[in-house]
């Protein structure tokens, strides 16, 4: 006859065992994440931090500079310069047009590759080319569509006969911005695309089909359908987008560097040039502290009304 102890269903070990087996447990799980950690200490959380005392002392460029605690005062400098609210109105409109065209662009690009469609896989891989090209790359490129006398867009017009239209695209003060926001538009819409294209493919064609039984034209099917069944896709990659674009630097660096006159002056490059040409660290970590603080804010605002909206 098998005793109580012999049973191998009966866990025999007291309640002090089992607890020092889970913290080895943990023990354990917290040495095997380690080395996943530490790069994200070094290169994230610590720049981070970093970043942000610097944002309250007058550290600046140079060797065996003597760092002070400032508290305030690069903030209370922020809120009188003009250069940063004007660099930040410019980052607003950029991320706000670029986002909003990348959007309504990239929907309906997904919703044609979404259709049975000959030669459709050639289109999705030529959809995401800009995509997996670089920003400086991408910068290159359109400079060089852009130049004023050998740039492609110049040699178009002139072709057709509207040569009065030629101007010098990324040197004006009105045609830098609305060019650069061409640029920005077309080198994030393939991201935007990929992602709708997802959302659109795991919509249940059964919905789609009933709304067809029942006399729903193609509009209604993609507001009461389609739109309703994208909007948690849509809510996130909006807000992804937005920070993305509130946050470029190197592909406006390319085209503009800020100019002509600071039209393009976006506020990472306000931030960038504070740092590295004049050499004012603590007010450039304190700028963008101030940016981060103001796109969640901005954010969490959108995301509350889009999801109110969502249910």
């Amino acid at each position: 006859m098998t005793t109580l102890a012999e049973r191998p269903d009966v866990d025999r070990t007291g309640p002090g065992n089992r607890s020092r087996r889970r913290r080895s447990d943990r023990t354990t799980v917290y040495l095997l994440l380690l080395p996943s950690l530490l790069p994200v200490l070094v290169l994230s959380v610590f720049p981070l931090l970093r970043g942000i005392y610097l944002g309250f002392t007058d550290a600046r460029a140079g060797r065996n500079v003597e760092v002070s605690f400032t508290g305030l005062a690069n903030y209370r400098e922020l809120l009188g310069d003009s250069l940063f609210w004007s660099s930040f109105r410019i980052g607003l409109l950029w991320a706000f047009a670029v986002t909003v065209l990348q959007f309504l662009l990239a929907l309906g690009l997904a919703l044609l590759l979404d259709q049975r469609l000959r030669f459709r896989g050639v289109a999705r891989v030529l959809a995401v080319v800009p995509w997996a090209m670089p920003p400086v790359v991408v910068g290159i490129l359109w400079r060089l569509v852009y130049h004023p006398d050998a740039g492609l867009l110049n040699e178009f017009l002139y072709r057709i006969g509207a040569d009065g239209l030629r101007t010098t695209w990324l040197g004006d003060f009105n045609t830098a911005l609305p060019a650069v926001i061409i640029v920005g538009v077309w080198a994030g819409m393939p991201q935007t695309t990929v992602v709708l294209l997802a959302g659109l493919q795991g919509v249940p064609r059964e919905l789609h089909e009933a709304a067809a039984m029942d006399g729903a034209s193609a509009w209604q099917r993609f507001r009461n359908v389609t739109l309703p069944s994208l909007m948690p896709v849509i809510v996130a990659i909006t807000s992804l987008d937005f920070i993305w674009n509130f946050n470029s630097f190197g592909l406006v660096y390319v085209l503009t560097a800020g100019g002509p006159g600071g039209r393009t002056m976006l506020p990472m490059l306000f931030a960038y040039e504070e740092a590295f040409r004049y050499g004012n660290y603590g007010y450039a970590a304190a700028l963008g502290n101030v940016m981060v603080v103001i796109v969640v804010a901005l954010l969490a605002v959108y995301l509350r009304r889009r999801l109110r909206e969502a249910n």
